[in-house]
């Protein structure tokens, strides 16, 4: 093998495939040795996990065998060492093999092939035992970079070779494998299935045992590679041509292969991520506008005249003036950086500033962006781009939302103090629109290379109308479609973390989809299948809802670059005005639906979401039949779009944006991912604390976010649990919010969101330390005024099942609403046999009315304080259980309602009404001192200035 040592001679070779068997061996040597001296020495403390131990576990996992105990933890991590060398110089090798000079996807294959060696040494390490957090972050760091590694390394092996059909058997194996990892993990951590962990665990070593095959398959591509060492500096790279560049040749007229058929260029990148961000920008205004409006009819209790700003997006009408569509579209940098006042209206002291910014800058957005469509319409590849980075902007607003937790960070409503990132967002905006300044201006009225439209622009106009409500009422916020098709536990549907990832998964197969066969998508088979997923989602729910909505979710982004492509061949200032004008009618039929007893004629849409759907559905038809009235029919029935190097060329910076937005969107998911190892204030008591609070949809009386106030109070008050009443939010007008998910998370508690958006409700939600065993969601009787929800849910109270009710009661007009919800949520409760509890909104004054029904042999209930006269909307009733203590909390300027608060006891008999002095209750039975006399930031005892207390 070693040639005799002389100058320039060579030393030794070493055949490639000596590196890969060196890399293969150690790695299975690390995880199986592990696993031999774990179940030898450890057995029964590695299958324990956080709910069941042996027999029922009897399947150690991945981490707790590698990293728990020592010396398997020392076993594997030695033997991962050694693979270390083995795997830098096989990921070296791998770039040699590959590259060819101008291409960047080698050089990217093998950066992220770095990247994983390093993050694969973070969670080695740094053991779940040693840093929780750390461990997580480089695990799913490693996870997230697997996507790139395999489909890369698939991509640049040579075509019907055994190399790319084994990596194809091995990558597939591994995702494939990742669902039902996924599903047992879930039925685990929040159904607390017995034996699923262990079922989890088998997955998740298959999982390994894939991962490290898939990177054997390089000892095939090194079967004819050898490392020559020699005393003469330098590396050999051989005259034979690349393999990449043989397999480029034959996949160059593929779709897919086009992406990557350019030499990469950082600043065309650059251009694609400052169009993308001026498209977030857009969506991030546009879905703004909604919530800042809100706050007026909302403090008002009904019309309040500003609702007239929603019209701020039928701006594109001016596109009919000659001068003034020429101005737009020559200085388009100038246009579209006008709307730069609806970023900039969070520095606006007063709800009113905010509103007229948001108003400015739609109006603005709204005129620039479908200036820039019509201005590019003779020119596919840079039209594309434009309709590329308008629909990648609404998937990155998406993702921020994601990240944020409902809430986009550069709204109004946001600021430096409740997460907002508006300056951060105000600087991205002054470079992108410094960095599409640098274009030479366009004259949208030069001379165009187009056949002249057929048919009527009223149709392209309502399909335009269509795909923007469908975009922004169901998709610009990735947990609406979840909350549509949410019926409370146990778990039997997706969940907002991790699954809001799904569906922005599926925006993006949906846009590269529609970028990649457009005339596909533009048909009336793509079409047929939308609309029957927009069937089940609006008919079904759980999981059957939930591929309808995917379904969906793909049609509507892969439809959208024909659609807008076919919008721009009509003049634009009717085809646009249309659009916009026909969208805000929706939006207003979309409020219309759940707000029927404050608007002039709302009982004729009353409760017809189903309404909405249809007609969403139809207006999309209508772009359909537009587009293909316009494309010939070679056209139609092509798969494949016409080549186009600069088209083509332009296009893979996009799909890098949306490819980093897609692993951004995983990662998030991840480190969301709630604990469910939630705890109690007072365990040692078997005490639980339970509160009611009407939150105003959180928007406090500054119109600005009020969550991070809200959880502050509600983990100073030390609740366990809390109804919280006015909490959805998943609608236009509400920006497509969901509060709940902040509160919860941030404050570790179970959540129950209740009846959906597409119930037609303002919500009720259920919060709890405890596990919630049981829910069912109720529609109360509501024959004249607005429907009323209800939650039943049935908790494990330090192993006893307690019964939650959160119910919000009919408005003072409808009394006989009020009665029959009376009625009804009455016999829920005397219908339970298990101790209970009510956090309710009754529009009763105490011991008249209605009260006498609540409080009566009838349901079992009985009023947390009797001689509490001053009450008139919020009550807490209760029985089978200690009443303690009852208190009532200020509101500050968060909502417009209290916060009323009960401590019980469970386990032990009711008790008496007779109150006493604070200091004969236990230390850990006491409400909060930090409330008393002034207390903090606006929130203290009120009425009696403090707490009481009970026998």
């Amino acid at each position: 093998m070693a040639p005799k040592h002389r100058d320039g001679a060579v030393i030794a070779t070493i055949p490639g495939t000596y590196i890969t068997y060196a890399h293969t061996v150690a790695a299975y040597a690390a995880f199986l040795g592990a696993f031999i001296v774990g179940c030898s020495l450890h057995y029964k403390k590695i299958v324990q996990n956080q709910w069941f131990g042996y027999p029922i576990e009897w399947f150690p996992s991945v981490s707790a065998t590698i990293g728990d105990r020592y010396p398997e933890r020392s076993v594997f991590q030695l033997l991962i060492a050694v693979t270390s060398g083995p795997r830098f110089l096989m990921v070296f090798l791998n770039y040699c093999v590959t590259n060819r000079q101008g291409s960047f996807l080698p050089k990217f294959v093998a950066a992220v092939g770095v990247f994983r060696t390093f993050t694969c040494g973070g969670w080695t390490y740094v053991t779940s035992t040693d840093g929780h957090m750390a461990h997580d972050v480089f695990m799913v760091a490693y996870l997230v970079a697997t996507i790139p590694w395999t489909v890369g390394n698939i991509a640049l092996s040579p075509a019907g070779t055994r190399s790319l059909r084994l990596r194809k058997y091995f990558g597939a194996g591994f995702f494939l494998m990742l669902v039902p990892l996924t599903y047992f993990f879930l039925q685990h951590k929040i159904h607390r299935v017995p034996g699923a962990y262990t079922t989890y665990a088998m997955c998740e070593w298959l999982v390994v045992l894939l991962d490290v095959a898939f990177d054997a398959v390089t000892a095939v591509d090194f079967s004819g590679v050898e490392i020559v060492v020699t005393d003469v500096k330098g590396f050999s790279r051989g005259e034979n041509p690349r393999v990449a560049d043989k397999i480029l040749q034959q996949e160059k007229d593929k779709p897919i292969g086009q992406v990557f058929d350019a030499r990469f260029s950082w600043p065309a990148l650059m251009d694609a991520a400052a169009e993308t961000y001026l498209g977030f920008t857009f969506w991030s205004i546009l879905t703004g506008l909604g919530v800042t409006v809100w706050y007026f009819p909302l403090w008002y209790m009904g019309l309040s005249g500003y609702e007239v700003t929603v019209m701020s997006s039928v701006s594109p009408f001016l596109l009919g003036i000659g001068p003034l569509r020429r101005l737009a579209t020559r200085y388009m940098p100038v246009t579209l950086g006008l709307s730069v006042a609806g970023l900039a209206a969070y520095l606006a002291h007063s709800p009113e500033g905010k509103l007229a910014g948001v108003s400015i800058g739609v109006w603005m957005g709204c005129l620039a962006w479908p200036a820039a469509f019509y201005a590019e319409r003779g020119n596919p590849s840079k039209l594309e781009s434009k309709i590329a980075a308008w629909s990648i902007g609404l998937i990155a607003s998406s993702v921020a939302k994601f990240a944020n937790q409902t809430n986009n960070p550069v709204w109004p409503i946001m600021y430096a103090g409740n997460g907002g990132w508006n300056k951060t967002g105000l600087a991205l905006f002054a470079l992108a629109i410094a960095r599409v300044s640098r274009y030479q201006a366009s004259n949208g009225d030069a001379p165009q290379s187009l056949t002249k439209a057929k048919g009527s622009s009223a149709l392209a106009g309502l399909g335009l109308a269509g795909l923007l409500f469908a975009l922004h009422s169901l998709l610009s916020d990735s947990s609406t479609m979840i909350m549509w098709v949410w019926e409370g536990y146990p778990v039997r549907g997706p969940l907002p973390v991790p699954h809001g990832a799904w569906t922005i998964f599926a925006m993006s197969i949906g846009l590269v989809f529609g970028l990649f066969y457009p005339n596909l998508a533009r048909g009336w088979t793509a079409f047929g299948a939308g609309s029957v997923g927009a069937a089940f989602l609006t008919l079904s729910h759980n999981w059957t809802g939930y591929y309808g909505a995917l379904t969906l979710t793909v049609y509507l982004l892969a439809v959208t670059p024909s659609m807008i492509s076919n919008a721009v061949r009509f003049p634009p200032g009717r085809t646009f005005f249309i659009g916009f004008f026909v969208y805000n009618l929706m939006v207003l039929f979309h409020c219309w639906v759940v707000a029927y007893a404050f608007v002039p004629g709302g009982y004729l849409v009353r409760e017809h979401t189903d309404w909405i759907m249809i007609t969403t559905m139809l207006l999309i038809g209508c772009g359909v039949f537009s587009g293909l009235q316009n494309s010939t029919p070679a056209r139609q029935s092509s798969l494949r779009p016409p080549p186009n190097p600069a088209a083509r060329k332009q296009r893979s910076y996009y799909i890098y944006v949306l490819l980093a937005l897609q692993l951004t969107s995983i990662a998030v998911a991840f480190i969301r991912f709630p604990s469910y190892d939630y705890k109690s204030y007072h365990p040692e008591s078997k005490a639980i604390t339970a509160g009611i609070w009407t939150i105003h949809f959180s928007i406090d009386n500054d119109m600005l976010s009020s969550e991070n106030r809200m959880e502050a109070l509600i983990r100073e008050s030390e609740l366990d649990v809390i109804g919280l009443l006015e909490s959805d939010q998943q609608r236009i007008i509400m920006g497509n919010r969901d509060s709940t998910q902040v509160l919860a998370e941030n404050l570790g508690m179970y959540v129950d969101a209740g009846p959906g958006p597409n119930k037609h409700t303002w919500g009720c939600a259920l919060l709890s330390k405890f596990p919630i065993v049981n829910s069912t969601h109720h529609l109360t009787p509501s024959p004249v005024g607005e429907l009323a929800p209800a939650i039943h849910a049935t908790l494990d109270v330090y192993g006893e099942m307690i019964d939650v009710f959160v119910f919000h009661s009919g408005q003072e007009e409808d009394v006989e609403d009020r009665r029959q919800q009376t009625a009804y949520v009455t016999e829920l409760m005397g219908a339970s046999p298990r101790p209970s509890i009510l956090l309710s909104y009754l529009v009763t004054k105490p011991k008249e009315g209605n009260y006498n029904t609540w409080v009566s042999e009838r349901s079992g209930m009985r009023d947390i304080d009797p001689s509490d006269w001053d009450r008139w909307c919020e009550y807490i009733l209760y029985k089978g259980m200690k009443r303690t203590g009852y208190a009532r909390i200020s509101r500050s300027t968060i909502t417009d309602t209290e916060l009323q608060v009960g401590k019980f006891v469970v386990g032990q008999p009711e008790g008496t009404d007779d109150i006493i002095p604070e200091s004969q209750v236990p230390e850990d039975l006491r409400f909060p001192a930090l409330f008393r006399g002034e207390g903090v930031r606006g929130h203290r005892y009120h009425v009696f200035d403090e707490p009481r207390y009970y026998a």
